[in-house]
């Protein structure tokens, strides 16, 4: 906790020592003495007036209690003055707490009593585990001070923060508490501090992903200043020195000495034994074995010969005295030098020589009209060390020491030497000025390609070993880019840059147990560099407005005819390569449903398309879904039971100037932050940190959109319907999103890829239901392809006329009302609207019931009056034909004289009726359609008497 008070000092003198006072407004104080025994009261000097507050000592210089005065510090001890420093870690210092922090995963509380700092000698370690561990120290400035410490952080598994808390309860700012992770080297840390109480906490966090060990932070050197004085001074450690009264430090012993603790002067190490800078003990030298030296071969003379030389690995350790000892090599032998590198030449002396024009053999020539010089770094024979190449070793033992024999040339490969301990990190280190692209390449900003470095290698370890390959701004400031454990065989590697700031690369080898043990490099290929050199010539296409006929990139979506410098254009909706575009071949057609950018250099998608299905076409928009969205994989747990998730983030499609998805790692300083349409990084929940949440671990999953399309597979890229399982009742195509990202690892040597599987759910309102497949939780199975399903209402078609229907009301009162509704279930989103009701006038039922009725009454009352008409004529007609009979039937032969055919008046053709003989129905019918003669009578055709038959009632 703070301290309430003013941190005291004392000095002791047998039973009693002496101390100050607490300093009062006027800046005064006391100093009194305290009995080292509770029970002395008596026989204690009397208080006395103390040094003012504000009084101080100079480096190397301690305060003498007794007299108030400044003494300068004895030989072998040393003192900061105005500063404390802890550079002996065989116990935790006084003041110093370590404390591991219980932590609750869910419903799950972990134990991390013993998830402490450990002291180690020269240096403090931090835990491994998943557990919190925090180191404090609490001290009380009475100036403005600072405090500063050298720290090893090599594994970003481990997350690692150093703050600050004063009087005021004042943190250090949360972005700049993260440390930046060291794979090679001790950093230093340094933090101004207030005057007043002030607690120093280094905390860190373990999180490993994996089965490997996780390696820990190591701390060392902790110095503060802005303390008055310090009341005594500090022995040297062992394996240091001071030789002189007053040393603000002390020194380290050279290679081959040794000192213990509070040593004035360093001892010779024995004749057989041998010892390293800085060492307290010295050990005796083994026997020389063939892994204790190296060879490498001289400069080329005028001849074109060089010698193979052997040379002992320094500083020597070795014996060749002993018992089984190897003697070194007799060096000497002349071999012929091996060429010079590509864009280099030989004057037949022993140099080569560079020129920005293309070399052609052993001379160099200037690149024809209409080409230009192809620059770079090209490195394949390997005589001497390049000019812009170092080799060092860096131990974590002792970190000045300098030496050049960590990377040695061998003709056709630079390979590692032996190191003195299986700790040392043999390092090579390229530094490029900066990049340029040629004439003929258009700069735009879909190109993520400024320059790239590739390397072929080779590592051979006998147990376990790692190749560490880092890019950055330089040696200090290197990120790691990929690292190669065990043995490898002879492989290529290729690594993107695509900044100005991307200039120092750096190969780290390191062993952990047999010397033996190597790494080589065959070639390195770095293109695009300023100041470089040419070893060909490209193609360019030609300036005619300048007299020099300058070389300019071709048009976009141009590319260039081969032999010539001509440009051609490129068949519609297709994009270049990003390198040379060089024949038909360079253009790239765009994959369905995208289109090219203004620049030519990609296809890109407007988040809007068509698709033909059964008959029919499908419109979509996916506008709403095309801003960044952030999704989780289901939670995962480490061992110690530690939450953590996969977060990705997605843009889906975008035009020109999209906004990019982003994943950042804002655990270091470095803050790595990559972009594409997909990325993904690991993040840990904030109750871990008490701070904001932990992101890790950050790469692109998808920065080139393939195609937009239904079937599931497009470029090799395959989305398995079996993943995904469609749903029962949906009849409609799942569209698919594919990406690929250009970057290779050595897990995925043809880079990553990504799948986006969208499908139509009216359901859903939100923008982030983005599912993994159910037998690959974290999205993928192998690592580099990624699978997603986005289940969305805007992912269905757009609404068109065929997806509502009208229905009619009744006819109520004189109007009808025409209403459409969807229908259902309604799969699809946007679009058209529902037309608005329609109200029209109309005809009731009653009214034509009525009139339907009416007319029927009519119509019947008309049928029974003709009906009655032709009946009452039919009987007339009947009466007529008998009195016929009758009277033909007195004369067969002769026909009666017919006295009237009428019925005279008075007569009733009803008084007498006459059945005649059944007829037909047809025969009746035709008896109606007798003719009228002119005399206004029927004439009525009668048969002979013979041949009827009448029946008289």
């Amino acid at each position: 906790q703070i301290l309430s008070h003013t941190m005291f000092h004392s000095t002791s003198n047998g039973y009693y020592h002496f101390e100050y006072t607490d300093c009062d407004v006027q800046g005064s104080r006391w100093r009194v003495s305290i009995p080292n025994k509770p029970d002395t009261c008596t026989g204690l000097p009397d208080p006395v007036k103390g040094t003012h507050c504000t009084f101080t000592c100079n480096e190397g210089e301690y305060l003498d209690m007794k007299t108030q005065e400044c003494q300068k510090c004895a030989a072998g001890t040393y003192s900061l003055g105005t500063g404390v420093a802890f550079d002996e870690w065989d116990s935790l210092p006084a003041g110093f707490i370590s404390q591991g922090i219980n932590m609750e995963f869910g419903n799950m509380l972990t134990n991390c009593t013993n998830s402490t700092w450990t002291p180690k000698g020269d240096h403090i370690a931090s835990n491994t585990d998943e557990c919190s561990s925090t180191l404090s120290y609490a001290v009380s400035l009475k100036q403005p001070g600072s405090v500063s410490f050298q720290y090893f952080y090599p594994d970003s598994n481990i997350f690692f923060e150093f703050y600050v808390q004063n009087d005021q309860c004042q943190s250090t700012d949360s972005q700049s508490r993260w440390l930046k992770s060291s794979e090679s080297d001790w950093d230093t840390h340094y933090v101004q501090l207030n005057s007043g109480n002030n607690i120093l906490y280094w905390r860190t966090t373990g999180f490993s992903l994996s089965s490997n060990s996780v390696k820990p932070v190591l701390l060392k050197n902790i110095a503060i200043s802005g303390v008055a004085y310090t009341s005594e001074c500090f022995h040297c450690k062992p394996g240091t020195y001071s030789d002189k009264p007053g040393a603000a430090r002390c020194a380290p012993c050279a290679a081959d000495t040794y000192s213990n603790k509070g040593a004035t002067v360093c001892q010779e190490c024995e004749k057989e034994k041998y010892s390293g800078i800085g060492s307290g003990t010295c050990q005796d030298r083994p026997a020389c074995t063939a892994t204790d030296y190296f060879y490498t071969h001289t400069p080329c003379d005028s001849t074109g010969q060089t010698q193979l030389m052997y040379k002992w690995i320094e500083p020597k350790i070795c014996s060749e005295n002993a018992e089984g000892a190897v003697k070194l090599p007799a060096s000497g032998e002349m071999q012929t030098c091996p060429p010079c590198n590509p864009g280099f030449f030989s004057d037949n002396s022993s140099v080569c020589h560079t020129l920005l024009i293309y070399v052609m053999f052993t001379e160099c020539s200037e690149c024809p009209v209409g080409t230009e010089p192809v620059v770079g770094f090209e490195y394949k024979w390997w005589n001497r060390m390049p000019g812009n190449m170092r080799s060092s070793v860096f131990s974590q033992e002792y970190s000045d020491t300098q030496r050049s024999t960590g990377w040695e040339v061998a003709g056709e490969y630079i390979y590692t030497t032996p190191g003195d301990l299986d700790s040392d990190l043999m390092m090579l280190t390229l530094t490029v000025p900066g990049y340029s692209l040629p004439q003929s390449l258009a700069k735009d900003n879909e190109r993520a390609e400024l320059s790239r470095i590739t390397f072929v290698f080779e590592t051979k370890c006998t147990a376990d070993c790692r190749l560490f390959f880092m890019a950055g701004l330089n040696e200090r400031n290197n990120a790691l880019a990929e690292s190669w454990r065990g043995t490898n065989g002879k492989q290529s590697y290729s690594y993107l840059i695509k900044s100005n700031l991307t200039v120092s690369f750096t190969w780290g080898f390191q062993r952990t147990e047999y010397s033996s043990d190597f790494a080589k490099i065959y070639s390195v290929h770095i293109t695009n560099v300023i100041g470089g050199v040419a070893a060909e010539c490209r193609q360019c296409a030609m300036d005619s407005s300048h007299k020099d006929s300058a070389c300019v990139p071709c048009p976009p979506g141009h590319y260039m005819l081969k032999g010539t410098g001509v440009c051609k254009s490129c068949p519609s909706n297709t994009f270049i390569r990003p390198e040379q575009p060089l024949g038909e071949e360079a253009c790239i057609p765009c994959g369905p449903n995208t289109r090219s950018n203004q620049a030519r250099s990609a296809c890109v998608s407007d988040c809007t398309l068509a698709v033909k299905y059964r008959g029919q076409t499908l419109q979509y928009n996916f506008s709403p879904l095309g801003n960044i969205t952030h999704f989780q994989s289901s939670p995962r747990f480490t061992s110690k039971g530690l939450r953590y998730v996969h977060q990705f983030s997605v843009g889906l499609c975008g035009t020109e100037g999209r906004a990019l998805a982003s994943c950042v790692d804002n655990v270091t300083d470095s803050s790595k932050e990559v972009s594409g349409y997909v990325c993904q990084s690991v993040t840990v929940p904030s109750e871990v940190r008490g701070q904001s949440v932990v992101s890790s671990q950050p790469f692109v999953i998808g920065s080139t959109l393939i195609g937009v399309t239904t079937e599931s597979t497009l470029d090799h890229i395959s989305s398995s319907e079996d993943s995904f399982p469609a749903d029962s009742e949906s009849d409609l195509p799942d569209v698919i999103f594919y990406y690929r990202a250009k970057e290779t690892t050595q897990a995925c040597k043809n880079g990553r890829s990504a799948s986006i599987r969208l499908r139509c759910d009216p359901k859903v309102t939100a923008m982030d239901q983005v599912y993994v497949p159910s037998k690959c939780s974290e999205g993928t199975c192998d690592g580099c392809s990624f699978h997603f399903l986005w289940r969305s209402q805007h992912a269905c078609p757009l609404c068109s006329e065929r997806n509502y229907k009208e229905i009619v009301s009744a006819c109520i009162e004189g109007i009808q009302r025409t209403t459409y509704v969807w229908q259902q279930p309604l799969r699809c989103t946007g679009g058209v609207s529902l037309p608005a009701p329609r109200v029209s006038a109309c005809v009731t039922l009653d009214f034509w019931l009525k009139f339907g009725v009416s007319v029927g009454t009519v119509a019947a009352v008309l049928l029974i009056t003709i009906s009655c008409y032709f009946w009452k004529r039919t009987r007339k007609l009947e009466y007529k034909y008998s009195k016929l009979m009758m009277n033909a039937g007195e004369k067969e032969c002769d026909l009666p004289a017919a006295d009237s055919c009428a019925i005279m008046e008075g007569e009733d053709a009803e008084d007498d009726l006459i059945y005649l003989t059944k007829k037909s129905f047809f025969t009746r019918i035709k008896s109606f359609s007798r003719e009228r003669t002119s005399d206004g009578f029927d004439s009525v055709p009668l048969k002979s008497s013979s041949g009827m038959e009448m029946e008289m009632n």
